[in-house]
């Protein structure tokens, strides 16, 4: 079907418009490209070809320049893309430009400058706590009400979607053990997240007010956080998560901008505990996002997390990490932590849907407590979009490699 013939309600319509970085067939360069069904239309070519002024931050191998440019140039940009995808008039010179998605190499569309790591659904939160903490009094840990906990982590192992993820070998001890072995993971989980890609850079000392996030946040995807279970059990005590994590974060090759999410705001869950004043989002706008994640593995879905219950917004995650002056980077990537709602069905890690391997998944191609060597795990989401349209998320996809 002809790109321009994108049929009514199709999630990846011309109300979407996610930005990637491509390859066309049979070439080695990259160039930035826009989703329209299953289409790719080479943003840079097109503006080029329509004498745009802004082919200077299309016509480039990744979408830097263009994060950088910040919330004007943002929204004009997707004003012209709208424009070119929909106007008959330009359908003669662009049409060309379009690719099939399915003959394109996809790849990592920004360069990733630093990456934190958020736990921010109380519902995981909770499940962890009862798993691992089954003496206390309360699940949740004590800051847990009062600030958005998050670890720095590893930019340099974040991939794209696609991309092989190796097992992670490390030290790992059991509480029955006499010393620790080293040797590949036993207990490989999956997160599923949704990470937040910054634009516009802070200056250092500055703290990001939550009304600054629509400025400095171009987008978003869906992210794993591929976690070593048991590497992660032995050395997280006392600074937290490290090789357990730092070994490979999926993420989309399909970057939505915020500006295609506006009908999917929601407010987050009703706060029970007084916030300080740079976290109180009392009369901003809705920071919650109705997002409706599925998780597959090996094709089979097991489990729908629902991102409207995350307790901690987007927004209040930049305001927290940069409230110590700490400064913000075009390509910075957070994630927001493990995605999960308040029914079993709805957990968003292997951990926990099968309560820390006592009760295995049933899948079609055998159990599972972790993951496999050969297992495929596929993030997908769509979001509410205007007149009951679906905005689609691009999906992440990851096959588990075995240890060298």
């Amino acid at each position: 079907m002809p790109p321009f013939d994108v049929p009514e309600g199709d999630p990846f319509g011309p109300h979407n418009l996610p930005y990637g970085v491509f390859s066309p067939p049979g070439s080695s360069e990259r160039t930035v490209g826009v989703r329209l069904g299953d289409h790719v239309l080479d943003a840079g070519a097109a503006a080029h070809a329509l004498g745009s002024p802004y082919a200077s931050l299309l016509a480039r191998p990744s979408l830097d320049a263009l994060l950088a440019a910040g919330r004007t140039a943002w929204s004009d940009v997707r004003r012209a893309l709208t424009a070119w995808v929909t106007v008959p008039a330009h359908r003669e010179t662009v049409e060309p430009l379009f690719h099939p998605l399915s003959e394109v190499t996809l790849h990592l569309p920004f360069a990733v400058a630093d990456y934190v790591d958020f736990y921010a659904s109380e519902n995981h939160a909770r499940n962890v706590g009862r798993m691992f903490r089954p003496d206390a009094p309360d699940s949740l840990t004590p800051n847990w009400k009062h600030l958005p906990i998050g670890y720095h982590g590893r930019s340099g192992t974040v991939v794209v979607s696609g991309t092989d993820v190796v097992r992670p070998s490390g030290q790992r001890k059991a509480p029955a053990d006499p010393a620790p072995v080293f040797g590949p993971s036993v207990r490989l989980d999956i997160e599923a997240e949704v990470g937040f890609v910054v634009g516009v850079p802070s200056e250092l000392g500055r703290p990001v007010p939550l009304g600054g996030f629509r400025d400095h946040v171009f987008g978003l995807c869906l992210l794993n956080d591929w976690s070593a279970r048991d590497v992660q059990a032995w050395e997280y005590v006392p600074l937290g998560p490290f090789l357990g994590k730092s070994f490979a974060t999926s993420v989309s090759a399909w970057i939505t901008p915020l500006d295609a999410l506006d009908e999917a705001r929601v407010a987050p869950p009703k706060r029970t505990h007084e916030l300080l004043p740079y976290l109180d989002d009392t009369g901003e706008e809705p920071g919650g996002y109705d997002l409706r994640i599925s998780v597959a593995v090996n094709g089979h879905v097991v489990s729908e997390p629902p991102f409207s219950t995350m307790y901690w917004t987007a927004a209040q995650q930049l305001a927290h990490m940069t409230v110590n002056g700490a400064s913000l980077r075009t390509g910075d990537l957070y994630g927001s932590g493990t995605v999960s709602g308040p029914t079993e069905r709805e957990r968003g890690s292997l951990l926990e849907l099968t309560w820390n391997g006592r009760d295995p998944l049933e899948l079609p191609d055998g159990k599972r407590t972790f993951l496999e060597d050969g297992d495929v795990v596929t993030l997908s989401a769509w979001a509410p979009g205007p007149d009951g349209v679906r905005v689609g998320l691009g999906e992440v996809t990851g096959r588990v490699v075995p240890a060298p």
